[in-house]
């Protein structure tokens, strides 16, 4: 991987003096200027700050429809999606329509098996629920662009409430939604809804105020008014895990969820994924939620079953609880060792392909192996992609025989419509697809391998034709020197006490330093002693053993490093340039 380009954030100084000026510290006011932050109200992270549910198109038909089928007794079966987001979807939706008066036996809920079902509301998934003899589906974290299975529930006789935040399907040209009952998604056409980045947890929780109000309404609220804010760990954990942006709004929810985690308030299962990963509960970060929990979450939906995942979330057991996450914690394991043996498979097939292209990378990367597994495709090609900074798919065999793909794409390649216009120069080409701007999925039309190498000249033509050079350098943005003062436990603290993630990206900053000193630990990171301005600084770089010049710029991020007690600043590099 070649080093990045390193930028630094501009910093409006009108609006970091203002930031200043209304009490927050220095280096943070510069930090969330820099991050497009504007006054200091967007800090404010009380639920009061929360965007209005009333704003959601749609919210008012699905809190109508879920408070008729809960005062009428019909049974609701929720159906989920086997990633993070859905599982910790459907625990919200679960837990928050027990708080609003289900009844016992009235709530059920399914989720597909991605090898066998496929993604969304599908009409298989509609059969399975049947068999819970619903009246009302409820889909969470799915279903806006699942025309033919709300076609089909619907024939069945059944009702559906979409909630979901992906992007609509389009049909001919032209952007379609299913004919539901109620669709919740601020992404659907016409919402007027301020943020767009909710995660389907999210969209859950607006769901369940928005019910909560109906039956305030009603005069049907049990007593105690419910409380809502108990599900906000849920909340957090699905909203960071599944890389959505940063928003004020997110970062309010996330904000929220964190302080219940770290004054274990969450929920057992959340406490037991904290165990199970040797996390301190206590000192909660997102960082733990996106590397942590969520990947032992995203375990069991990409080799097992997720209801594993959701049992975790829904138990108020904490001994069962540890259990379920024990085995989570297991499958990750697996997950992990089946990860990096695809990875390496799928550098060779890199390596392989930039040598037939004489040296030259394509503008875009499709791989497969017949070796590879469809529940690990997605973080390969997130590897794949971080390493050589192109949009890239990664195809396996599905269980069904069919060529199923995972995309990651990189700033200024908008993948869903990408894969979009390859629909329409190769009509038979994909099955199905769908997604965001830097994710999808695909399901190619035939299970001939050769319709990967089809859809990779395809792929990479649009990648021509939409990225130029610059943008296939890969840029790493920071934010400058950190001031030689600041290198203290207390700035640390001040960081770590901030919500950061996708699209509000942690602090990292760059300098040039002497170095003092080098050597390997645990045989592959490099452990560095580094001197400026005559200060000793501690350093360490992540799986890397290159070893490093004697004068050289450093992009780092600020660590606390704890050792007997005794808590000292250490410098995470990132990246350097001689």
């Amino acid at each position: 991987m070649s080093s990045p380009q390193l930028i630094e954030r501009e910093v409006p100084p009108r609006t970091a003096w203002a930031l200043e000026q209304a009490g927050v510290a220095p280096l943070l006011a510069r930090l969330l200027a820099a991050r497009g932050v504007r006054e200091a109200a967007e800090l404010d992270e009380s639920l009061a700050q929360l965007l209005p549910p009333t704003e959601l198109k749609g919210l008012r038909d699905a809190a109508r429809l879920l408070a008729d089928a809960l005062q009428n007794g019909e049974r609701l079966v929720i159906v989920a999606d086997y990633d993070c987001d859905g599982a910790t979807a459907c625990a919200v939706m679960l837990r928050g329509l027990r708080q609003l008066g289900a009844r016992p036996g009235q709530l059920g809920y399914v989720v597909p098996d991605r090898a066998v079902h496929g993604y969304g509301l599908t009409p298989t998934i509609v059969d399975l629920a049947l068999e819970q003899n619903p009246a009302l589906l409820v889909t969470v974290d799915n279903g806006i662009a699942s025309l033919a299975g709300v076609a089909h529930a619907r024939a069945q006789g059944l009702k559906v409430l979409v909630t979901d935040h992906h992007l609509p399907a389009i049909v001919d040209g032209s952007v379609v939604v299913p004919e539901a009952e109620a669709i919740v998604n601020p992404n659907q056409p016409g919402c007027t809804f301020a943020s767009k980045s909710l995660a389907g947890v999210g969209v859950a929780f607006y769901v369940l105020l928005g019910l909560r109000a109906e039956l305030r309404s009603r005069g049907a609220l049990p007593s105690p008014e419910p409380r809502l804010d108990g599900l906000l760990d849920l909340v957090a954990l699905g909203t960071v895990a599944d890389v959505v942006k940063l928003d004020a709004n997110n970062r309010r929810l996330v904000a929220q969820g964190l302080r219940r985690m770290r004054s274990g308030r969450a929920q057992p299962g959340v406490m037991a994924l904290f165990s199970a990963a040797k996390r301190d509960a206590s000192k909660a970060q997102g960082f733990d939620l996106g590397f942590a929990l969520g990947p032992r979450i995203n375990a069991a939906g990409r080799l097992a079953d997720m209801t594993l995942g959701i049992e975790t979330l829904t138990t108020d057991d904490p001994e069962r609880a540890l259990a379920l996450a024990t085995q989570l914690d297991t499958i990750n394991r697996e997950r992990r060792e089946i990860e990096s043996g695809m990875r390496e498979m799928a550098e060779a097939r890199l390596d392989a392909l930039v040598q037939a292209l004489e040296g030259e990378l394509p503008p875009a990367v499709a791989l497969f192996d017949a070796d590879f597994h469809e529940g690990v495709v997605g973080i390969v090609a997130s590897r794949i992609k971080d390493r050589v900074h192109r949009p890239t798919f990664v195809f396996a065999h599905g269980a069904d025989g069919q060529l199923k793909g995972s995309g990651r794409s990189i700033p200024g390649f908008h993948l869903r419509d990408a894969l979009d216009l390859v629909a329409k120069r190769e009509p038979e080409l994909l099955a199905k697809f769908g997604g965001h701007a830097m994710a999808a999925g695909a399901t190619l039309a035939g299970g001939d391998t050769g319709d990967v190498q089809r859809f990779a000249l395809a792929f990479a033509r649009v990648a021509e034709e939409w990225l130029n050079e610059q943008d296939l350098t890969r840029t790493l943005r920071h934010d400058g020197a950190l001031p030689p003062d600041a290198a203290t436990p207390e700035t640390a603290r001040l960081l770590d006490a901030q919500v950061w993630g996708q699209g509000f990206e942690p602090p990292l900053f760059c300098d040039r330093f002497e170095l003092v000193s080098q050597r390997l630990v645990g045989e592959k990171h490099l452990k560095l002693r580094l001197r400026q301005a005559g200060r000793l600084i501690d350093a360490i770089w992540f799986n890397h053993v290159d070893m490093l010049p004697e004068r050289v710029t450093l992009a780092y991020r600020l660590s606390l490093d704890e050792w007997q007690g005794q808590q000292r600043v250490q410098y995470v590099i990132e990246a350097c340039s001689a």
